[in-house]
């Protein structure tokens, strides 16, 4: 009998937690009767009884198996370590919080059955903040045109991976890894299924700007040239404009010595220009150099806790 690995990430998901065991539980009887299922939540140092409510499910059952993090090591790290922890002949990865719907796991299944060595659901609609999803859509299409690998538009990570797939992330050793990146550049043969987003279950969502913004900025610094590039063209395109506005300021002056008035506008309106852009492009080779540092130091994708049921 196949086992089919479910790999939970946690994080302050206590309302939702214990409904998911369940829900997965129920498919896996109802639906998915000829497999075993192994259900690995991962805490990643949750500070409300999450913890105590996968404690419970594991006492309950030795297929509920749970890692807890010595600290929160970041939404990319902790499901992708997560992940290699599995043993099924598949892993699947889905949220705590329900926005990644249940009924989807034996469509799953079948696309595996059939011979795609992936199965990823692709948000095609979502039920939550509707500005929140469009602007998610510019971001693909963006970065879709910029990188020189193709992009999976609306993908989370929500999928199906087949055991060589994971033993492919298992030789990267990447200590920085983004999972829906890797899956594009790296992936096998792939079947993509649409679904609509649900809203969430229950509780809060623990992203924010920030957290949004590392996950672009991760994504744009290891999948594209965009930033490095841009750089270098605007900084020639600035110097020659500049030199084409003091020679023009050169001849005009020379010609008209009394009456041309070069005035100190047109000077502080270069500077702060051309400053504002230096600024700008350090801050982004500074991306780059952020992304690099994180992956020569090596630092591991998690340090675990306690794990139970392993």
């Amino acid at each position: 009998m196949k086992t089919i690995s479910i790999v939970v990430p946690c994080y302050n998901e206590e309302a939702n937690i214990e409904a998911l065991a369940y829900a997965v539980k129920d498919i896996f009887k109802l639906r998915l009767a000829n497999y075993r299922y192994e259900l690995i939540f991962i805490d990643n140092d949750s500070s409300d009884s999450s913890r105590d409510i996968i404690r419970k499910l594991c006492a309950e059952d030795k297929d509920i198996k749970g890692i807890f993090n010595a600290k929160n090591f970041g939404q990319f790290n902790s499901p992708y370590y997560g992940m290699l922890q599995s043993s099924g002949d598949a892993v699947i990865l889905m949220a705590a919080d329900f926005q990644d719907p249940v009924e989807m796991l034996p469509e799953y299944v079948k696309a595996w059955e059939e011979g795609y060595k992936i199965a990823v659901g692709i948000k095609k609609a979502s039920r939550e903040n509707f500005l929140m999803y469009r602007m998610r859509s510019l971001y693909y299409k963006i970065i879709k045109k910029l990188s020189d690998i193709e992009q999976i538009e609306h993908f989370t990570g929500f999928g199906l991976y087949d055991r060589s797939f994971i033993d492919v992330l298992r030789r990267l050793d990447d200590p920085t890894p983004f999972l829906r990146g890797i899956v594009a550049e790296l992936g096998f043969r792939r079947k993509e299924i649409p679904y609509e987003q649900p809203r969430r279950r229950a509780g809060k969502t623990s992203n924010n700007f920030y957290r949004l913004y590392d996950a672009a900025m991760l994504s744009i610094t290891s999948y594209t040239k965009f930033g490095l590039r841009l750089a270098t063209f605007i900084g020639g395109i600035s110097c020659i404009l500049s030199m084409t506005a003091a020679f023009v300021y050169l001849v005009l002056k020379l010609m008209y010595w009394d009456r041309f008035p070069a005035g100190m506008a047109p000077i502080l309106i270069g500077m702060l220009f051309l400053g504002s852009v230096q600024i700008f492009f350090i801050g982004m080779i500074g991306e780059y150099v952020l992304t690099i540092n994180q992956r020569v130091m090596k630092r591991p994708l998690v340090v675990e806790e306690e794990r139970i049921n392993f």
